[in-house]
């Protein structure tokens, strides 16, 4: 498996910035959040888009990819009930593929829960079958790109539409499409109850992404989440592709964080002899 970081709790730093320590500390790719970079990916032209890609090769780390997709432009929603509303985000969701596939990222994490939630008065089913179709409608897109959507199932602390790891899966299964995947996220995931280890498992060929943060929120080894099951389950299963770390906690500063949860990580693999 490969280790990459989350650019938002870098505040305040330039991207060319976070590749060069990340490198630096040993991480093998950096994970985007647009919203660090811009109110909307549209408003990113070509020649950005291209520094973005050589900063990263010129750093030593690869571009994982793209979450926390609809913090901006405002008044997106992947779900709504509003025709105008859904087809916007749509299209911004291709926008998201292209500006993905041109910095040479490869995954699009769709968590953004409060642009997904069943509102009052909404039918789930009805609900469920228009996310689907929205998703369906950036597949062609997505595959030709060569980037892979994946739906991450989120705590019902922060959204009640897609809150486990199973209906995740159940929306992979409905599409039916390569290129839409499911993920992991630790936090989140340890309000399931079904234990985040198993969750590797039952994801089976269908995860594509991990998100790795304790439960209280901070980095891993900030806390009390047992990760090392988390790990055994990724190597059981012949993960190979990206564990990210992710927080939502932004203390002590960015460089602790970074350091000291890819340090754990890799201590874990170490004692285990796996690494």
């Amino acid at each position: 498996m490969k280790f990459g970081t989350c650019n938002e709790y870098f505040e305040g730093w330039a991207l060319e910035e976070v590749f060069d320590y990340a490198a630096e500390v040993g991480y093998d790719g950096v994970e985007i959040s647009p919203f660090t970079l811009a109110d909307s990916v549209d408003d990113i032209p070509e020649r950005r888009r291209h520094e973005i890609r050589s900063a990263a090769l010129s750093a030593g780390v690869e571009i994982v990819g793209l979450h926390w997709l609809l913090i901006r432009p405002e008044g997106l929603y992947t779900n709504h009930a509003d025709d105008a509303i859904r087809n916007r985000t749509r299209d911004y969701f291709k926008s998201l593929i292209r500006f993905c596939g041109d910095i040479g990222g490869e995954v699009m994490i769709i968590g953004s829960p409060k642009q997904r939630n069943v509102q009052e008065g909404w039918d789930f089913d009805e609900t469920w079958e228009r996310t689907k179709a929205v998703f369906e409608d950036c597949l062609p897109l997505a595959e030709e790109q060569g980037v892979y959507l994946c739906i991450e199932p989120l705590s019902p602390e922060l959204t009640n539409f897609i809150t486990t790891a199973e209906e995740a899966r159940r929306m992979v299964a409905e599409i039916g499409h390569p290129n839409f995947r499911t993920m992991v996220d630790v936090c989140s995931g340890s309000t399931d109850s079904v234990p985040v280890a198993q969750q590797v498992r039952d994801s089976g060929e269908h995860l594509y992404h991990v998100h790795v943060n304790d439960a209280n929120k901070r980095g891993p080894g900030f806390g009390e989440t047992d990760f090392a099951s988390v790990l055994a389950a990724l190597e059981e299963t012949g993960y190979q592709r990206y564990v990210s770390v992710e927080v939502f906690d932004f203390a002590p500063d960015p460089r602790t964080i970074a350091a000291g949860s890819l340090k754990y990580l890799k201590g874990i693999l170490d004692a285990s002899g796996r690494s």
